[in-house]
């Protein structure tokens, strides 16, 4: 019976191009007997009726869903190994695609937000836990293994036995397979371009925090600034005036006043045009403020060798350093000291120097967490598209490292072979995957299917900036190096008035 059902499905596939394909939710149930996954424990395959859906862990009930199966996996790829992975295929209206979602920060959940998004595009759709159930770098200790599955083998390991799911299922491959994270799941988006080329046919890699080894560096020094003396320390108060100044001297560069800095890094904005001229004042920053505000703007170099390591935050992102320059350091990238680079060591974040410790965080990284190859080639040959996107506000990642990537994408592909298989939007305004003060509401999903599937490459993306469930201001993003420019007539709020042209 088991086989005749699955059977079935695969004929409508075939017939429908996958639109009009029908499981029953015995075929569900049924299914764990149907897969034969490597390294795989089936732990239940469960129908889901369309409606509300209560993930377990306490996670926020997602609704409005369709009928779906439901698949939970174990994957132990090694003996130390325990990845959680779930698969959520539509019972019916399967669009024929597959979608695996990322991870932020340190993964160690499922993403049901997102496998509920992409279930209800009609996807079926993956999330991973990474292999472990910590927020932080702990599951790390006196595990490698474990580190090797959040790095980089969950997400692959999701990816084969996720496809091999649904081809149990439903009968036949997915036509395409694509991938979507942002932050530790844009680092993911990377991994998976450069380490696993043919797991998917596209990927979106939002704020790619590619190289977090060298990010934390530069993360950990923003704190370090604003808490090198009592007097360094730059009050939240005081972020709107520097971010006003920032505004005030870079907004207008693009011929528009408009509250955008539409090309932050032209910006040579220098916080001591607010440095106090007599006492310490709500209106102005003493000398050690200014000085903590430009090592948050500043480039990070290792001083033994001149290499530069990353860039720092741009004019713009003022109003989200208290994440990352307040009281407590950074929670991801403190983790990565204390739980890879110095574990069970006892160490201060005030202490870490690139010139000391640099190698030593290489080392414990150890090409397990990086994802800094920009060869693609073996991904672009086989028609595979990387989608970037980036906040110029982003406080987490510095924005010129997508920038940086691309170059050196284009100067080890060419830039007629780069710009066949990449496309990098930066976005004005936007903070970390989201958020900020500029239009940051958009559907990179589509935009990729057109370019996989249609061979239609990126062009203007309309965004939308919401205010109390409103829509106040829509604004074309532009395929970097362009910008959206003015037309000069219409609302500067409408994305009608602007148009995408070279800085």
């Amino acid at each position: 019976m088991r086989k005749t059902i699955i059977g079935c499905a695969a004929l409508f596939v075939g017939a429908a191009h996958a639109q009009d394909v029908k499981v029953s939710t015995a075929a569900c149930e049924q299914l764990a007997g149907a897969l034969a996954l490597s390294n795989t424990t089936v732990s239940s395959t469960q129908p889901i009726q369309s409606g509300q859906f209560v993930p377990p862990g306490g996670s926020r009930a997602q609704t409005d869903l369709p009928s779906f199966c439901r698949v939970e996996l174990t994957i132990a790829p090694t003996r130390d190994s325990d990845i959680k992975t779930e698969v959520w295929m539509p019972l019916t209206q399967w669009n024929g695609k597959f979608l695996t979602v990322g991870n932020g920060g340190w993964g160690g959940s499922i993403q049901y937000n997102a496998l509920a998004d992409g279930v209800r595009r009609g996807y079926a759709v993956a999330s991973t836990d990474t292999g472990h159930k910590t927020a932080d770098a702990s599951f790390a200790i006196g595990h490698p293994e474990k580190l090797v599955d959040f790095g980089h083998r969950a997400v692959h390991e999701t990816a084969v036995q996720g496809k091999a799911t649904v081809a149990a299922l439903y009968g036949a491959a997915p036509r395409y397979s694509y991938f979507n994270g942002c932050s530790g799941g844009g680092r993911q988006s990377f991994v998976e371009a450069q380490r696993y080329p043919a797991d998917f046919d596209a990927i979106i890699a939002g704020a790619p925090g590619y190289d977090r080894t060298s990010v934390a560096f530069q993360t950990i020094g923003m704190i370090q600034a604003t808490h090198a003396t009592p007097e360094s320390f730059i009050q939240p108060a005081k972020y709107a005036l520097i971010h006003r100044a920032a505004m005030n001297m870079c907004d207008a560069r693009d011929g528009l006043k408009d509250g955008l800095i539409s090309d932050p890094a032209g910006c040579d904005f220098d916080p001591a045009v607010l440095q106090c001229k007599g006492s310490d004042t709500s209106a102005c920053l003493t000398e050690p403020q200014v000085e903590a505000a430009r090592r948050i703007y500043a480039t990070v170099v290792d001083p033994r060798t001149g290499e530069v390591l990353t860039a720092g935050l741009e004019p713009g992102s003022e109003m989200h350093w208290e994440a990352v320059a307040g009281d407590t350091p950074h929670y991801m990238y403190n983790s990565l000291f204390q739980h890879v680079v110095f574990p069970g060591e006892e160490w201060d974040f005030r202490t870490i120097d690139v010139a000391k410790h640099l190698d030593a965080a290489r080392a414990a990284d150890g090409g397990i967490l990086a994802a800094v190859d920009a060869n693609l080639e073996p991904f672009v040959s086989r028609g595979g598209r990387l989608l970037m996107y980036h906040g110029w506000a982003d406080q987490n990642i510095p924005p010129l490292g997508s920038v940086s990537y691309l170059d050196k994408v284009i100067d080890t592909l060419g830039k007629q072979r780069a710009e066949e298989g990449v496309s990098l939007y930066m976005i004005p305004g936007m903070g970390h995957c989201g958020g900020g003060h500029g239009p940051n509401q958009f559907d990179m999903l589509e935009v990729l299917e057109q370019w996989r599937e249609h061979g239609q490459a990126p062009g203007p993306i309309v965004a939308a900036q919401r205010e109390n469930g409103q829509v106040t201001r829509t604004r074309p993003l532009c395929p970097y190096p362009q910008v959206a420019k003015y037309d000069g007539t219409g609302s500067i709020d409408d994305a009608a008035s602007f148009s995408c042209e070279m800085p």
